[in-house]
């Protein structure tokens, strides 16, 4: 597994492909993060704005190989193995994006409330606020694991999925990912640090759910 890993993240690297979502993420926080801010409300926007971007970190690894080079891979390691790489992949992509957005925003950031008089402990916040990136993180994951390749093969349906998929994940009530961006906004008007561990858990089993279903297709569809 770890040679499927490798190979996909050097896929990914050469590929280039990386870049525009990183260029855009990076817009967004330029744009919406600014010094003096609460930290908590910029932690949970940061968060916010990764979720389509692991979502198109996910489409960009699940498409980044030739049909043929992906035959062969699939031949050699197992399509589930190798699809299930990808995904790892974009996932951890995502995942470093997120971390240095914290660390930024916990630079840059005041730590206060929405007042800006009540003190909110900067470590536990920006432990939150990575708590909220991984949430984010893994509900991109799933949304790019079933809006790509196997589950829809067309472009002209799966970006525009994807990105309904995306904007649901973020404003529906119930969503884990609205759950953890909502807690940290929460936090920040009451001065209280929350820690969204029950919104993790749920990302992790839908994650898993829909990593296992693409997995399962992918080894009984041609590519």
């Amino acid at each position: 597994m770890t040679a499927l890993l490798r190979y996909q993240a050097a896929l990914l690297l050469r590929s280039q492909r990386w870049l525009p979502p990183v260029i855009l993420y990076a817009a967004f926080l330029a744009v919406g993060v600014q010094a003096g801010q609460p930290v908590l409300d910029s932690l949970g926007y940061a968060a916010a704005g990764l979720l389509p971007v692991a979502a198109w970190l996910v489409r960009i690894c699940v498409t980044g190989e030739p049909p043929a080079a992906r035959a062969v891979v699939a031949a050699a390691a197992g399509p589930a193995r190798a699809h299930l790489a990808c995904l790892l992949v974009a996932a951890a992509t995502a995942t470093v994006l997120g971390t240095a957005a914290v660390v930024l925003v916990s630079l840059v950031g005041d730590p206060v409330g929405t007042d800006h008089r009540t003190r909110v402990p900067l470590l536990p916040a920006a432990g939150a606020g990575l708590l909220a990136v991984l949430v984010c993180v893994l509900l991109g994951t799933a949304v790019g694991a079933l809006t790509a390749w196997p589950l829809l093969r067309s472009t002209g349906r799966a970006v525009p999925a994807l990105l309904l998929a995306a904007l649901l994940a973020l404003v529906v009530t119930g969503s884990p990912a609205q759950a953890a961006v909502e807690g940290l906004v929460t936090g920040s008007q009451s001065g209280k640090v929350p820690l969204p561990l029950l919104p993790l858990a749920a990302a992790a089993l839908l994650t898993a759910g829909a990593t296992a279903l693409a997995c399962a297709l992918t080894a009984r569809r041609a590519p």
